[in-house]
């Protein structure tokens, strides 16, 4: 069965139809909606579904921990302003605040798995409290993990907020403890050297950029160019700075994987 993707930014939108048709990731429809216009039956014959679905990261970073394309899940990044401490600050006030229609979604058509993530601040702490409340209520055991990019080998930290819903019973009082137990363990004692100094995987090669601050920043290497002028600059910038890092995605996927063969033995 065909994915579900919402994104209601135009260019990202795009991007995502093209990632398809090119096969990097799973095979679907683009909804260009609201979330908060989407009903129940416009998800139905969906096996996985992805809000805010951006450039389709998660897609790839599902696929890239082994889970199949025919394999449900849902996931989804509400936007972070609300909370993020470079916003300003309006937390659950704030239009962009959109996990209410989320959750209404996810407790009227109960997909077994949810993945997510939000920003790791103070605001963002609060959030997922909502969120963790708001599952429980509705029969899914969470877990979650406060983590950040340079753990996977990126020069940079990128402090994030995973987190998952899981329908099955079976796994519920053990959820939480075991990510992070496993999580803990995989980044304190099965990253190579190369990966915990954060000189490996494809940030082995970044270009340095010096910044008007003084400071220097790493830029993914022949990501896009960044001088002023370069078509779909803007555009791209958007893009790619709203996106979740796969690698970390796909570890915290990978954490759920072996919690879920685990607890099945």
């Amino acid at each position: 069965m065909p994915a579900y993707y919402n994104e209601i930014n135009p260019y990202a939108a795009k991007w995502l139809q093209n990632l398809i048709l090119a096969g990097h990731i799973a095979p679907g429809e683009v909804d260009t909606r609201s979330i908060e216009d989407v009903t129940p039956s416009d998800l139905a014959g969906f096996t996985q579904c992805h809000f805010f679905a951006g450039i389709g990261v998660w897609s790839h970073a599902l696929r890239g921990a082994g889970w199949s394309d025919d394999r449900p899940a849902w996931t989804g990044s509400c936007p972070c302003q609300p909370f993020s401490a470079a916003g300003k600050g309006d937390g659950f006030t704030d239009e962009r605040h959109l996990w209410p229609a989320f959750h209404w979604l996810i407790d009227q058509c109960r997909p077994p798995v949810v993945f997510g993530e939000q920003v790791a601040s103070k605001d963002g702490l609060t959030w997922l409290d909502l969120v963790c409340a708001d599952v429980e209520a509705s029969g899914y055991a969470i877990g979650a993990l406060d983590s950040c990019a340079a753990g996977y080998g990126a020069p940079h930290l990128r402090q994030r907020l995973y987190w998952v819903a899981d329908s099955d019973n079976q796994r519920r009082t053990r959820l939480d403890a075991l990510l992070w137990r496993h999580e803990a363990g995989r980044v304190q004692g099965d990253l190579p050297e190369a990966a915990r100094s954060g000189a490996s995987g494809m940030w082995s090669d970044a270009e340095w950029l010096a910044c008007a601050d003084g400071k220097a920043r790493p830029a993914q290497p022949g990501s896009f160019p960044l001088a002023h002028g370069a078509a779909s600059r803007v555009g791209r910038l958007r893009a790619y700075g709203n996106a979740i890092v796969a690698p970390q995605a796909q570890e915290f996927v990978g954490a759920f994987l072996w919690n879920e063969s685990y607890t099945d033995v």
